[in-house]
């Protein structure tokens, strides 16, 4: 499998409580199955989704109490530098970077809003196996109260062009490796987030009915924090699940609208 671009995100997992209530909540809204957990990784447990690895749920190491949330992890061909860069603009090492095996090197930080993310040195695990698809990863924003931050800090980390929605609606930018968008920056001004909630990366999973899988995911206890909304990138809601973490669902195939234009910044 070739490897993802620098900056790219590759990989996501959530820590959880109760994590066989995580498998089944996610296997009825997602559709995933799930391999065998690895003990010796603290019972890391890859989920699949037509057989391929798109994403990991693992229970909080002993005596930890957190908070379930989903990390997304960007692309890095060295960890190692990568941290030092997060550490050069503002941003805060919270853990790493750490040697997994043969499996790769990570590192989890924030950046100086109190935006969490991880990023991913890959070896034996590559990451995502499938995107873009139902029960795959298909897209994923920073959501952050101290967007001028996550614009100085994101560029500065990793080799990202930045575009910059030509919208009064909503201050939004994309950054991008290339000409390939692979990362959103949402405002979250006014009442966007309640209080409490912290700065945070919302990643979102493809679907193929957004209100089917609505409502699969409230008859599991899950809740709609916002949408459904139809979009010119797809149908989706901010949803959360039963145990409190947040994500993103989308039905790519059900646009509405053209797409706003972007200007370079």
């Amino acid at each position: 499998m070739a490897g993802f671009p620098e900056g790219a995100p590759c990989w996501a997992d959530a820590m959880f409580t109760d994590l066989e209530g995580a498998k089944a909540f996610y296997g009825d809204v997602l559709g995933w199955t799930f391999g065998e957990s690895a003990s010796e990784y603290g019972n890391y447990t890859q989920a699949y989704s037509g057989g391929k690895a798109v994403a990991a749920i693992v229970p909080p190491m002993p005596g930890q109490q957190a908070q379930s949330a989903w990390c997304l992890y960007l692309a890095s061909p060295d960890a190692a530098a990568t941290a030092q860069r997060i550490g050069a603009n503002g941003g805060e090492l919270v853990m790493g970077p750490m040697q997994v095996g043969d499996f790769g090197t990570m590192v989890i930080a924030r950046d100086p809003g109190g935006v969490v993310f991880g990023v991913w040195q890959a070896g034996a695990h590559q990451g995502f196996e499938k995107q873009g698809e139902p029960g795959a990863y298909s897209w994923a924003e920073v959501v952050t109260r101290e967007p001028a931050k996550a614009d100085a800090f994101f560029p500065a980390v990793f080799p990202y062009g930045v575009r910059k929605m030509d919208t009064e609606q909503v201050d939004y930018r994309m950054f991008r490796v290339g000409d390939l968008p692979v990362l959103g920056r949402m405002a979250a001004e006014g009442d966007f987030l309640p209080p409490g909630v912290p700065s945070y990366v919302s990643v979102y999973f493809a679907v193929d009915d957004t209100d089917a899988a609505i409502e699969r995911l409230r008859a599991r206890g899950g809740t709609v924090h916002f949408g459904p909304m139809d979009s010119p990138f797809g149908r989706f809601a901010a949803v959360g699940d039963q145990q409190g973490a947040a994500f993103g669902i989308i039905d790519l195939g059900r646009t509405e609208g053209e797409q706003p234009p972007t200007v370079e910044v």
